[in-house]
């Protein structure tokens, strides 16, 4: 079935001036956190919350968010930047090779988990109307959310791509087989996007396109099941009473994003150059402890004190 099959060459953002580009990635972020928000704000109001609490709630989870994220990766899976390119760990530039906006890039949803259970402590210590288990349990309902749209991200970007796959359902991610100084030099133009649209539209060019394997497309598999775990979690939230059991919603977040998580990365190449353990990767590792830990908040967890 060719129907399932396709090329992905897509323009990846909006030249603004000079080397400062609009990614499209990043609009993504700003989409999960904007419906996050929204979310949020629902939430708060349904319980009758104040809603002087939501916008320095949004403030922690974006900050914690981030930098968990970024810190994630820079720890799991491109520790070298500490010692070659120090800042753009904390700038959406890099300085390597020369100075280039790249946006909001390399970034871990594991460190990005972890950032946020801290960013919600840190926030619950300054703002303390309910456990930091009420907030949790409510804010992994957009979190839920806005996962979707940043696989969506990374597939607009061609990244965390999945293997070689001769299936009938397969994508080939041209921006993803070659750097960009070296398709420029290939086919002698010297325009990045222009020479990836030359590569999948001038016949002359078709002999580097067919060199381009089929992938699985991992991205949209991760998207399309993380609107599951969204609507689960707001099933449970809306429609049980489960809302009400300390740390299930949160512990039932965990469960089912890393359980997500963890059989996608089955068919995804590995983010890094590394060798698997016991036939599982770091994704796949890095994944167990959250899973037992949401095991833990469904079904072991009783608190000590109810907060009033």
């Amino acid at each position: 079935m060719q129907l399932l099959k396709f090329d992905w060459n897509p323009v990846t953002g909006i030249d603004i001036i000079g080397n400062f580009k609009i990614h499209f990635y990043s609009l993504m972020w700003v989409t999960a956190f904007v419906i996050g928000w929204y979310i949020m704000k629902r939430i708060f109001t349904k319980e009758k919350i104040s809603l002087e609490y939501l916008d320095p709630l949004f403030i922690y989870t974006v900050l914690s968010t981030m930098i968990g994220a970024r810190l994630g990766h820079v720890i799991f899976y491109q520790s070298e930047l500490i010692s070659q390119d120090f800042l753009s760990i904390f700038l959406p530039v890099k300085f390597k090779g020369g100075f280039e906006f790249t946006g909001f890039q390399g970034l871990a949803s594991h460190g990005a988990a972890i950032g946020i259970i801290i960013g919600m402590y840190l926030y619950r210590r300054k703002y303390n109307y309910k456990s930091i288990l009420w907030i949790l349990d409510r804010i992994v309902i957009p979190v839920a959310s806005g996962a979707i749209f940043i696989r969506i991200g990374n597939f607009i970007n061609s990244e965390i791509i999945g293997k070689i796959t001769d299936s009938s359902f397969g994508v080939r991610f041209i921006q993803d087989e070659y750097y960009k100084n070296e398709i420029m030099q290939r086919t002698g133009i010297n325009d990045v996007q222009a020479a990836y649209n030359a590569v999948t539209n001038n016949p002359k060019f078709s002999s580097l396109l067919e060199a381009v394997p089929y992938r699985h497309p991992a991205q949209l598999y991760e998207s399309f099941c993380y609107i599951f775990v969204f609507l689960i979690l707001l099933y449970f939230y809306i429609k049980t009473d489960k809302r009400d059991q300390t740390g299930f919603l949160f512990g039932l977040f965990l469960v089912l994003l890393w359980t997500v998580r963890f059989f996608v990365e089955f068919v995804k190449e590995a983010q890094v150059d590394e060798r698997a353990t016991w036939a599982l990767n770091t994704g796949q590792w890095l994944s167990v402890p959250f899973v037992l830990l949401g095991l833990y908040f469904m079904f072991m967890y009783k608190p000590k004190n109810a907060v009033k």
